[in-house]
C-alpha cells in the first residue's frame, strides 16, 4: 500500500517551493530545480543559451528583479514584489518614473468581479511592463503622483530545464512533462511539478520496469520548443505514450484532454484510468487545449501526448490569480488524488499486454478450480469475468482493451491473469 501521507508529503514540497520567483528564466526555476534535486539526485539540470533559434522561436534574454514597487502620494508603498511576485507583470523591463493615478491606472492590472485577487500577467515576448493589484486596493488609491519602480534585468543567459531518464527493461519510453514557469500559484502551477516529483520517486522505487521513463520539467511553451528541439528524432522513435501534467492537485474534480490523434495509448490508458478512479470526470476535447501539449502534439512533432488534470487550467475560479492557494484550492487530499491517478496509469501501462489462451476451444476450468464444482444456471461475477478475459485473449486486445470489454477497471485482471498464467492457460506478449 502507498505511504497514506504521500499527499502531506507532497503538499510540503509544494510549501517550499512556493515562494521563488518563477518565470521562462532565470534564477526562480533554478532554485526550484535544485529544490527538486534534493529529492530526485539523479534529476539533471541543463542549459539553452538566450538567443538559440529553436525551429520558429528564439530562446529570450534571461530575466531577474530586484525589486519592484509603487509609493503613494501619501508615501505608502503598495505593489511590493517582495510581498507578493504576482504584483509584477512577469517579464516587466525597468521604470523609475512618477505619474498620475490617471496614467497609472493604464498599467495597473486587475479583475474587477474577483475584488480580493491578485492577477497573474505575463509580458514575455513585448518590451512592456506592468503591475497587478486587487480590485479592492485599487479602489483605496488617491489622486495625486506616484511613484514606479521598477529595478529588473535583462541580459544573455539561458533558459533552464530538469531531465529525468529511468532505464528500463525496454528502449521504449513514457514521456512525463510539466512545467516550472509559474511563480506563486498552487493548482497552476506547483501541483504538476511536485506530483511529478513523487511519481519519480515512485518509478525509481518499482523493482521492475517494462519501460524507460523520460520526465522532464520545463518552463511552459518555449521551454517545451526547446527541449523538441534538442530531443525530436529520439522521441518520435521511441515514445511509445506520454502525458502532461498540470493542475492535478485541488479536490474538485479529474480531468482527461486527449492528444491531437486521439486514439493514441496515451489515450486509451487516460481515459480508462480516470474512468474508474471517478465516474464523473470531465473530458474535454482538443480544442480545449492551451498547456504543452500543444507543443508535444503540433503537426510534425505529433507524440502521442495527452494531459492529466484534476481541474483544468481556466475551469476554476482562482485561476491565474493570488487565489490559488495551498489551502482552499491545492490540499494534500487532492495532491494525493493527483498522485493515484498517475500511480495507476503507470502501473496499467507497466501492465498492459496482449494475452493468448493457450488451448485450443474453452479451457476446462472445474479441474483447475476455476469453475464451481456443480453445475450451476449462473456462474460468480469472478467466475465470469475469468471466462470473459479467456474470450478476449486472443493475442490481438491488449490487457486495457480486454479491460474495457469486460467493464471493469484493468487492476482487477491483474490476479485473474496472474492465475491463469499459473496454471500455463495464457501466455502474455508485449506486442500483438
Amino acid at each position: 500500500m502507498e505511504d497514506s501521507k504521500i499527499g502531506k508529503k507532497i503538499h510540503d514540497l509544494a510549501v517550499e517551493l512556493w515562494p521563488y520567483n518563477r518565470s521562462i528564466t532565470g534564477d526562480g526555476v533554478r532554485k526550484t530545480l535544485e529544490i527538486l534535486q534534493k529529492e530526485l539526485p539523479n534529476l539533471t539540470v541543463h542549459e539553452v543559451p538566450s538567443g538559440k533559434k529553436v525551429f520558429d522561436w528564439i530562446v529570450p534574454n534571461e530575466w531577474s528583479v530586484k525589486e519592484a514597487w509603487i509609493t503613494t502620494p501619501s508615501g505608502k508603498k503598495i505593489c511590493d514584489f517582495s510581498e507578493n511576485n504576482l504584483h509584477l507583470v512577469n517579464y516587466s523591463i525597468p521604470v523609475d518614473k512618477v505619474m498620475t493615478l490617471k496614467d497609472l491606472s493604464k498599467y495597473l492590472h486587475r479583475i474587477p468581479n474577483k475584488p480580493e485577487a491578485i492577477p497573474y500577467v505575463t509580458s514575455y515576448y513585448s518590451d512592456s511592463w506592468g503591475f497587478c493589484i486587487s480590485e479592492n486596493e485599487f479602489k483605496k488609491l488617491e489622486e495625486g503622483e506616484y511613484r514606479v519602480f521598477i529595478d529588473s534585468n535583462f541580459f544573455k543567459g539561458s533558459l533552464t530545464y530538469g531531465e529525468l531518464i529511468i532505464p528500463g527493461k525496454k528502449k521504449e519510453e513514457i514521456f512525463i512533462s510539466t512545467y516550472i514557469c509559474h511563480p506563486s500559484m498552487a493548482n497552476n502551477e506547483l501541483s504538476g511539478p511536485v506530483v511529478a516529483t513523487f511519481i519519480s520517486k515512485w518509478i525509481q522505487s518499482l523493482k521492475s520496469r517494462n519501460y524507460t521513463y523520460r520526465i522532464v520539467f520545463v518552463p511552459e511553451t518555449i521551454g517545451s520548443i526547446a527541449y523538441l528541439s534538442q530531443h525530436l528524432d529520439h522521441l518520435k522513435k521511441y515514445v511509445k505514450a506520454g502525458f502532461n501534467v498540470t493542475c492535478i492537485g485541488d479536490d474538485r474534480s479529474y480531468s482527461f484532454l486527449p492528444s491531437r490523434n486521439g486514439n493514441t495509448l496515451s489515450d486509451t490508458v487516460g481515459r480508462h484510468v480516470i474512468k474508474w478512479i471517478d465516474k464523473n470526470f470531465i473530458e474535454y476535447k482538443w480544442s480545449d487545449r492551451g498547456s504543452d501539449e500543444r507543443q508535444y502534439c503540433a503537426p510534425k512533432v505529433d507524440l502521442p501526448i495527452a494531459s492529466l488534470m484534476r481541474t483544468k487550467y481556466g475551469k476554476y475560479p482562482e485561476y491565474h490569480t493570488s487565489l490559488d492557494d495551498l489551502e482552499k484550492v491545492v490540499t494534500p487530499s487532492g495532491l494525493e488524488g493527483g498522485y493515484m491517478m498517475m500511480m495507476r496509469v503507470i502501473q496499467t501501462l507497466e501492465h498492459n499486454s496482449y494475452p493468448l489462451v493457450n488451448v485450443i476451444a474453452e479451457p476446462q476450468l472445474g479441474k483447475r478450480g476455476l469453475y464451481p464444482e456443480r453445475g450451476v444456471s449462473s456462474v460468480d461475477k469472478n467466475t465470469k469475468l475469468i471466462m470473459d478475459l479467456l474470450t478476449w485473449s486472443d493475442g490481438e486486445n491488449s490487457l486495457v482493451e480486454i479491460a474495457n470489454k469486460c467493464e471493469v477497471p484493468i487492476w482487477d485482471l491483474y490476479p485473474i491473469l496472474k492465475d491463469l498464467q499459473k496454471h500455463n492457460l495464457i501466455k502474455i506478449s508485449d506486442e500483438k
